[in-house]
């Protein structure tokens, strides 16, 4: 859906940023998460990413986000400081702010606070969070890693819409002063957050609002021709040979010296140089003052375009070697796969001999049993002949007697017939 909201961004100093972002209709939010427009801060893209109910928490949720990490070259990373501030617009200094810092990379390109204000709080109608339905949330980033100033107390006494209130009060009031001249300085405070309140700069005013401009200049012009420096021309040349040493290299070298400053006051020096056989133009001298901008911007330039293509053979190289990660990939793959169709074949003649052997157990399994239930029938006949037997003993002993007496008296009925028999 379409969000009504206001967003601008401002240099504080040269090493940080602040970035304003006011949030109409705050309550009537229906997206879950909501980014800000794309600013750009030390050559790289950002955004503000916030949650108006909550990354999965009773908070609101806040984190500064890289916007264009996945086009940026491999490897990339960036340290900021990030001040987070929701505005109290009752009382700016009851806002809520947090502070972190971070080394953005590709894996972790946004970074903040996921309870950054509970949600209560920030619809709690005697604060000024949402004045009007409006959200006012301020972000504060510095990338220089020698710096650690942001914190509440900067955040909430940056106030810039009030400073550049104050800025334009104090150019009406030295405008007034011209109207109606005194000898009395106009005091302001300059519209600096790294200077106090209490310190003031004093602006005289000019003497005469209707001072005549052309003797204003031709005055002016005198009192700068007087106290212009005079170079010789030793200094001439000594700045004429750092210039060419520095043209001399490349502008990537150059741009990785550091050499600006000292080119920028040798360029002034040969500007302001007028020597008895060569004197400059005015045109000449205006090149030579822009020369020292205009080597930067070559240099950046340069280093721009060498980056560009030290990007390109670094995808080039990570090309490379993934194609190379996919031949021998897919080599190992084909090796992989008759490695499998041998082992399927193992498997298919290990199978049949597992099913032989399991035939063989089968069999020698009915067997066993066999074996058992023959012999546990043999045991048992073997106990009931064992009874057969004492009783067969028994009857053996009476037959053994009877057997005796059997042959006694057969002997003797055998003499009976002997004796008979002589008698015939």
């Amino acid at each position: 859906m379409a969000v009504d909201s206001k967003f601008q961004y401002m240099d504080i100093d040269v090493k940080i940023k602040k970035f304003t972002w006011r949030i109409q209709n705050f309550s009537s939010l229906v997206d879950k998460k909501l980014y800000s427009e794309v600013f750009t801060f030390d050559s790289y893209k950002w955004r503000v990413l916030i949650f108006p109910k909550g990354n999965n928490v009773d908070h609101l949720s806040i984190y500064l986000d890289v916007a264009d990490s996945a086009t940026l070259p491999y490897g990339w990373s960036k340290y900021a400081q990030v001040g987070f501030g929701v505005i109290d617009q009752l009382d700016r200094e009851t806002s809520s702010t947090k502070v972190t810092h971070h080394c953005f990379n590709a894996r972790q390109a946004d970074w903040g606070f996921t309870s950054f204000l509970r949600l209560t709080e920030l619809h709690n109608l005697k604060r000024g969070y949402l004045l009007h339905d409006a959200c006012l949330v301020e972000v504060y980033v510095c990338t220089d890693k020698t710096l650690d100033f942001i914190s509440h107390e900067f955040i909430v006494k940056t106030d810039w819409d009030e400073l550049k209130a104050k800025e334009a009060d104090c150019v009406k009031a030295v405008i007034d002063n011209q109207k109606a001249p005194t000898t009395k300085p106009v005091e302001i405070t300059p519209p600096s957050p790294t200077q106090s309140s209490s310190q003031t700069v004093a602006i005289e005013p000019e003497e005469s609002a209707e001072e005549d401009m052309n003797t204003f200049f031709t005055s002016l012009e005198s009192e700068l021709s007087s106290s212009r420096i005079v170079y010789s021309k030793e200094e001439a040349k000594e700045a004429l040979a750092k210039i060419n040493e520095a043209l001399n290299t490349t502008p990537v070298n150059l741009n990785d010296s550091g050499k600006f400053s000292p080119l920028k006051q040798a360029f002034m020096i040969l500007a302001s140089f007028d020597g008895s056989s060569t004197t400059l133009t005015i045109d000449q001298k205006n090149e030579l003052l822009g020369l020292d901008e205009r080597l930067k911007e070559l240099a950046n330039r340069a280093a721009k375009a060498v980056q560009d293509k030290d990007q390109l053979t670094a995808k080039e190289s990570i090309k490379r070697t993934m194609t190379c990660n996919l031949e021998s990939s897919l080599i190992r793959y084909k090796e992989v796969e008759t490695e499998v169709k041998q082992v399927d074949q193992i498997l298919a003649a290990l199978r049949e001999e597992v099913e032989e052997a399991q035939k063989r157990k089968e069999k020698m399994l009915a067997e066993r049993k066999g074996i058992y239930r023959s012999c546990k029938e043999m045991k048992m006949e073997l106990d009931a002949l064992g009874k057969e037997l004492a009783e067969c003993e028994a009857t053996a002993k009476v037959g053994e007697e009877e057997e005796k007496s059997v042959e006694a008296e057969w002997g003797r009925i055998k003499d009976f017939i002997s004796s008979i028999e002589a008698k015939i």
